[in-house]
């Protein structure tokens, strides 16, 4: 179960890092572009479900997202790719 907190702005920062269109992030999640447009612009919250189906997508396509402190004493939150593990 993931219990992931997602800004707007990670949500966009992982957008980029994978070159993926709001669209494509809607059909993925199931979602419509107002819903995640308005949630990137800091118009609406998702409720908890949603913001796990948009980390869920977001994952599926090689991010992965970072605690504030994972990776250093008083490091904020972030996104990077994961390691690809091609042969």
């Amino acid at each position: 179960m993931h219990n992931v907190t997602l800004s707007p702005e990670q949500c966009r920062a992982a957008r980029g890092l994978r070159g993926l269109t709001i669209e494509q992030l809607a059909e993925a999640t199931k979602l419509t572009r107002k819903t995640l447009s308005d949630f990137e612009n800091g118009k609406t919250t998702p409720q908890p479900r949603t913001i796990r189906d948009i980390v869920v997508a977001l994952e599926q396509f090689g991010v992965e997202f970072i605690a504030a402190g994972e990776l250093s004493p008083g490091g904020g939150v972030g996104v990077r790719l994961r390691l690809s593990t091609k042969e």
